[in-house]
């Protein structure tokens, strides 16, 4: 497994750091307006980098994209991160990973970190936001500004009881991975949109969370969108109709991925998901009244 891969759009560089990629749950489950045959019907394209036939099991990484944009160094979401506690998810319960070694050997040191975007606030998007420092957890990038969802903060932040104490995850996550960087006073609350530099642009795109948004690049002639837990299954790309069963709010989701998709596709964006496994990232267009894929990006080891 590669843990980096690089591709230049414009005067942007990117690449991503994986921190795991495994079996996630069997497709139908993923995706409940899916059925078994769905999958089966699409297993020449969506195997091995999406969906394992033999298992019946869709694939997903979970990673960290790094830009370099504008002379500063950015990270979209930073994972599960090592020992954090997570009853509700075992896959990401006390993880220990060499995330940070993967990080290093791709040229990225904590301290040049200038910003971290958390897409969303999800355990797998903001584990590594922080690090133990003699057994308390500290912003595990001292000088960078993280970008958080307003909306998102409302929603599981204390005021609402942590997502209303649905899930222990919440409050935990909450406090590991959001609350310290609040206390070092690190933290950039946004809403509407938000300008990162020249080539880069948070937007709103709620349905998985409330706050759930999107990165949009443009620079020169590319574009390109992060949509962050928007697609965890290229079929969603065909179907936007088809949300996960981790979004909050399947219908809202719809309608925001549709409307992003259809953009992707006039625009001739790369579309830039948070999970899948492959190449990663992958053009959309339209045909007749729907949609097919183009072309993956052609992914390289960073310089």
């Amino acid at each position: 497994m590669e843990s980096s891969q690089s591709i230049v759009l414009g005067d942007v560089e990117i690449f991503r750091v994986i921190e795991w990629r495994g079996p996630l749950m069997p497709g139908p489950d993923l995706l409940p307006d899916t059925t078994e045959r769905t999958w089966r019907d699409n297993a020449e394209w969506l195997a091995p980098d999406h969906w394992d036939p033999g298992t019946e099991l869709t694939v997903a990484a979970v990673q960290t994209w790094v830009l370099r944009s504008g002379g500063r160094t950015i990270l979209i979401d930073t994972g599960v991160g090592n020992d954090r506690e997570r009853p509700s998810r075992e896959l990401f319960n006390r993880r220990h990973t060499d995330f940070p070694d993967r990080l290093e050997r791709a040229g990225v040191r904590p301290e040049e970190v200038d910003i971290v975007v958390n897409t969303h606030l999800h355990g797998d998007h903001v584990g590594w936001n922080t690090h133990d420092v003699h057994g308390e957890w500290a912003p595990a990038f001292p000088n960078a500004r993280y970008l958080i969802p307003a909306a998102d903060e409302a929603y599981f932040g204390p005021g609402n009881n942590y997502a209303s104490g649905h899930r222990p995850d919440d409050r935990l996550l909450y406090e590991d991975s959001i609350a310290p960087v609040h206390r070092a006073g690190q933290s950039v609350l946004w809403e509407d949109s938000y300008r990162i530099d020249e080539n880069l642009t948070l937007e709103p795109a709620p349905g998985h969370t409330p706050g759930s948004s999107v990165v949009r690049l443009a620079s020169g002639a590319d574009r390109a969108v992060f949509v962050g837990d928007m697609v965890h299954s290229p079929l969603q790309l065909l179907n936007p109709s088809c949300s996960s069963c981790l979004c909050l709010d399947p219908r809202e989701a719809a309608i925001t991925r549709r409307r992003v998709v259809e953009r992707a596709a006039d625009e001739r964006e790369l579309v830039i998901p948070a999970h899948l496994g492959g190449s990663g990232a992958v053009e959309v267009r339209r045909a007749g009244g729907g949609f097919v894929l183009g072309e993956w990006a052609a992914m390289s080891q960073p310089r």
